[in-house]
């Protein structure tokens, strides 16, 4: 019931509007309209690339932490900073 509320308000907004014509302003709003879902489809496939990364990006950060689990690496005798590089190391690898 909520979701047909905001439909009915809009074709009645709409009808006005569908009621004018001749003035060319038809294919005006169809080519904006068009341009819109243009920018939508790009910006939704740029989102799905997007997505896509990140999930590389944890699979590979998951492969790199299960290697050095089984490489048994010593990181208490590691110092802060050898620590901090291979973490850096690891997010630029992903990238």
């Amino acid at each position: 019931m909520k979701a047909i509320l905001p439909l009915a308000c809009l074709s009645l907004l709409a009808l006005p509007l569908a009621a004018c014509g001749g003035k060319g302003d038809d294919k005006l709003a169809e080519r904006v309209e068009d341009a819109a879902d243009n920018r939508a489809d790009s910006l939704e496939a740029m989102a799905d690339n997007l997505q896509e990364r990140a999930e590389r990006t944890r699979d590979v950060g998951e492969q790199r932490a299960d290697a050095i689990d089984a490489a048994d690496v010593n990181a208490q005798s590691m110092s802060p900073e050898r620590k901090a590089d291979i973490v850096a190391n690891e997010a630029a690898a992903v990238r």
